[in-house]
């Protein structure tokens, strides 16, 4: 007898677990289905949240980010130690965020021997600088000039497409400055063991 009424109470036990795991799921599937009802049956459109923005908008988003153009600024000059002219060969340029374009600056070392030269770059706005990308860039490695010699140094950039809006304009400024190691090591006098030796 209690055995038959335990396993009854078991068995309502289970039965209560199953119905409230069914009505739990019933309700989740109420949210997709109400949308669903209201907007194939009825004809009636919901609007997203602006959290979550359909395909087609988010594509119109990124649509809108690359088709405006910035202005990127470009400006060079050197450390009163370095005795080279460096300037930018242009001032401006229009660019579309994400695609890549190509600038280039001009070097020349006015003095009578070679001498290394290390660019530091910087941007402005501060807060444009992470949304600006050199692909290629003298300022990675020491430049080497030597006495007179003049050279064109390209930079390849990207603008990305989530720079904000309200940034129209970005400077990409260069200062040179005077490697005194590498500079101080190429110009070494030659040691004796270096020389080349007379034929006897």
């Amino acid at each position: 007898m209690n055995e038959g009424a335990s396993g009854s109470r078991r068995f309502g036990i289970g039965k209560m677990i199953a119905v409230a795991l069914a009505a739990f799921a019933f309700t989740f599937a109420l949210v997709p289905l109400y949308r669903i009802a209201c907007e194939k049956v009825f004809g009636v459109r919901l609007e997203r949240s602006a959290q979550q923005p359909g395909p087609a908008a988010q594509l119109a988003q990124r649509d809108d980010k690359t088709a405006r153009l910035v202005t990127v600024q470009f400006d060079g000059g050197v450390n009163s130690k370095l005795p080279w002219q460096f300037q930018p060969q242009q001032l401006t340029m229009q660019v579309r965020p994400g695609q890549q374009y190509e600038a280039s600056y001009f070097a020349r070392n006015t003095s009578d021997r070679a001498i290394v030269g290390n660019a530091v770059p910087s941007v402005a706005p501060a807060r444009a600088s992470g949304y600006f990308s050199k692909t290629e860039c003298f300022c990675f490695t020491a430049q080497t000039l030597a006495a007179g010699e003049g050279r064109a140094m390209p930079v390849r950039f990207i603008v990305d497409p989530d720079l904000p809006a309200d940034v129209s304009t970005i400077t990409l400024s260069y200062t040179f400055f005077k490697n005194e190691a590498q500079t101080a090591q190429i110009n070494a006098p030659k040691s004796s063991s270096d020389r080349p030796h007379a034929a006897p």
